[in-house]
């Protein structure tokens, strides 16, 4: 084996690394915000370091093969595409953080879950965390098969946001007293429609790096003929 696939080779194995260190903090965010765990809202805090330095890592990785190979064609898409997709988990990383913290700040955890289950964000959360495995076993497997059902899960994530929204007017409306809390829940709601969005990006990068296809300039044009 060449010493530049070996290279690759340790590239799609670190980015697969940091794909589960994001899947476990975004599964543990998760846990957190339904049940009101604080411990475990303080694991994924703790943990926020360890995705940043994996970030870190990963960047310089890839700007290091650029530098030394020159790679084009596939090779340079990879490398492009890890790029994209690890500031992107990162990002992700960064939202399964904000939505521990609210945990913690919660003062009335029994009424947070309570009004969470009314606007369906652990089906919101399902979804989500379905659309970041499909991504990833694209990644591994190197098959953009089921980019379709992605970008169909990512409008359902969207459906179900603009609904909760609209069941949260509602109730504020007649529990003025829970503004606050309606507040924050929004932010809570914002974060992991936010990751849907990433989840597509991500579906978008693979496709650039297995297809060669551009996802992004063909939706820009669709939408200016339509």
């Amino acid at each position: 084996m060449k010493h530049t696939e070996t290279e690759l080779l340790e590239l799609k194995k670190a980015i697969s690394q940091m794909w589960d260190l994001v899947q476990s903090q975004l599964g543990k965010a998760k846990t957190a915000l339904l049940t009101g765990d604080e411990e475990l809202a303080r694991v994924v805090m703790s943990r926020e370091k360890r995705v940043n330095a994996f970030e870190l890592i990963i960047d310089s990785d890839c700007e290091n093969y650029i530098a030394l190979y020159s790679p084009v064609a596939i090779d340079l898409r990879l490398v492009l595409s890890v790029l994209k997709i690890n500031k992107t988990l990162e990002r992700i990383g960064d939202f399964a953080d904000g939505i521990a913290r609210f945990v913690l700040e919660s003062e009335d955890h029994a009424k947070h879950i309570d009004l969470l289950k009314s606007l369906h964000i652990e089906e919101m959360f399902a979804l989500v965390e379905q659309m970041l495995e499909k991504d990833k076993s694209a990644m591994v497997d190197e098959n953009t098969a089921q980019a379709g059902m992605v970008f169909t899960i990512d409008t359902q994530v969207d459906n179900y946001y603009y609904e909760a929204l609209k069941i949260l007017s509602e109730h504020l409306t007649s529990h003025p007293e829970d503004i606050l809390l309606g507040l924050n829940l929004v932010t809570v709601l914002r974060k992991v429609e936010r990751i849907g969005d990433h989840c597509n990006n991500i579906m978008e990068e693979l496709v650039f790096y297995i297809d060669a296809k551009v996802l992004k300039h063909q939706k820009l044009k669709d939408n200016k003929e339509g």
